[in-house]
């Protein structure tokens, strides 16, 4: 389970800093690709170039290091990451954890994550029988991290208690569990459409609408991060890939049709969250049009375009649809959900949501009663989608 996965491991400021080498270096022979993030108070105890040497990779220490093309800095970290392990995770990075701080590079990263979380706490015994380190773990858990040790044995005080760091044999089967837990989806194949589409005018302008692709782009990086095969069939659009994620390009409504068609083959699902252009000019020029003296008007004439989620409709293919709309927004939803023959749609307001990054999104599903859900960011938006679609599914010997 570990093999091949981006595990993010994060260093914080103890006297146990020392065996997270140990614990990197079994993680790295298991097969992960290893990205160390080290807090100011683990360099007071270890350096970045015993963790470079054991990964091959480079050690993040500096929050405001510089981004790259091929480094997009605690982004690129927080999402390509298969899960995050802090070993020793300290009273002091509990503490900020619990409280979501994000001036440094690890604080960063975990807020920037969906991934499983992994805490490994060591420190001294009182410390961590504190009120306040039991309230912030208490949290900590109720949010879904996972908490391993810490152990009975000799502290570095010299006394003898429970704060010692969890083995890394212990740490590495709560990851493994954690993973496990996060694969909802390993052995599917799952199809998102993402963007909007353009629709040309003549070789310079086009009909499109302000749909950013960031929803879609969030539920393939989400059915990802939970094990499954995603294709993407992405309308004009700037971001980038997710992990993991199969993509291909498209422009125009027919282009997204034919490319969905293609990936749903032998699909499991499809979440259509693409914004398609219910209409496209009739007619394509090949010249590009000219404003002239005295004209005041521009008449074009549009056609409908195929509708991609009615088109489709295979045979144990699970649909989830999209709508946007701007009134009636449950009752319109609730009817695409009939007409469509959908599992479930998300239904939000199109002026609140397209273009945004945040979403407040109603999940609706056949025979249950409409989900609201608060405004969240669509990365969040995406997991709960991700949690729905994981119910629809059949079990994998009934999956066609």
């Amino acid at each position: 389970m570990i093999g091949n996965r981006r595990i993010v491991l994060g260093v914080s400021g103890g006297i146990a800093a020392y065996k997270a080498a140990e614990l990197c270096s079994r993680l790295v022979q298991a097969g992960a690709i290893v990205d160390v993030i080290l807090t100011a108070g683990a360099l007071r105890f270890i350096q970045p170039a015993t963790f470079n040497a054991l990964t091959h990779r480079p050690v993040a220490t500096d929050p405001w290091q510089p981004w790259t093309e091929s480094a997009a800095g605690h982004i690129a970290l927080a999402h390509n990451a298969a899960a995050i392990v802090i070993a020793p995770a300290t009273a002091h990075t509990l503490a900020r954890l619990a409280l979501g701080l994000a001036d440094d590079a690890l604080g960063l990263v975990c807020l920037a994550s969906q991934a499983p979380l992994v805490l490994a706490p060591a420190m001294e015994a009182n410390m961590w029988r504190h009120p306040a380190t039991q309230a912030h773990v208490a949290t900590l858990i109720a949010r879904g991290a996972r908490v391993v040790g810490p152990e009975q044995g000799r502290l570095a005080s010299g006394l003898s208690g429970e704060g010692r760091l969890a083995s890394p044999e212990a740490i590495v089967d709560a990851l493994q569990s954690a993973l496990v837990h996060n694969a909802s989806l390993a052995g599917r194949i799952i199809v998102v459409t993402a963007g909007g589409t353009h629709e040309p005018i003549d070789p310079v302008r086009f009909i499109g609408n302000r749909s950013s692709g960031r929803m879609g782009f969030a539920v393939a990086a989400a059915a990802a991060r939970r094990g499954a095969a995603v294709r993407l069939v992405a309308g004009p659009t700037q971001l980038a890939t997710p992990a993991g994620v199969e993509r291909v390009d498209v422009e125009t409504a027919r282009e997204m049709l034919a490319a969905t068609q293609t990936a749903v083959a032998d699909a499991d699902a499809l979440v259509m969250a693409a914004a398609v252009a219910d209409f496209r000019p009739e007619v394509e020029l090949t010249r590009k049009i000219k404003k002239r003296p005295g004209d005041e008007e521009l008449d074009l004439r549009f056609i409908r375009n195929p509708d991609i989620l009615a088109t489709i409709d295979r045979p144990g293919l699970i649909k989830i649809g999209f709508a946007a709309e701007t009134d009636d927004l449950i009752e319109n939803a609730e009817r695409k959900l009939r007409d469509k023959h959908l599992a479930m749609i998300v239904a939000n307001d199109a002026v609140a949501t397209i273009g945004s990054d945040a979403s407040q999104a109603t999940l609706i599903r056949a025979g249950a009663a409409p989900v609201a859900l608060p405004p969240l960011p669509k990365d969040v938006v995406a997991e709960r989608i991700i949690d729905q679609l994981a119910a629809l599914l059949p079990p994998r010997d009934a999956a066609p």
